[in-house]
């Protein structure tokens, strides 16, 4: 395969990691134990 064909997975495959990562620490940012706010 191309060089840059793998760069550009690993950049999509991180792009959807970083995705992941962020939506479940907003999860847990909104869980109960904060609702003291």
């Amino acid at each position: 395969m191309d060089v840059s064909a793998v760069v550009m997975m690993l950049v999509a495959i991180l792009v959807i990691w970083g995705g992941l990562a962020l939506a479940i620490v907003n999860l847990v940012r909104r869980s109960p134990e904060n609702r003291g706010e």
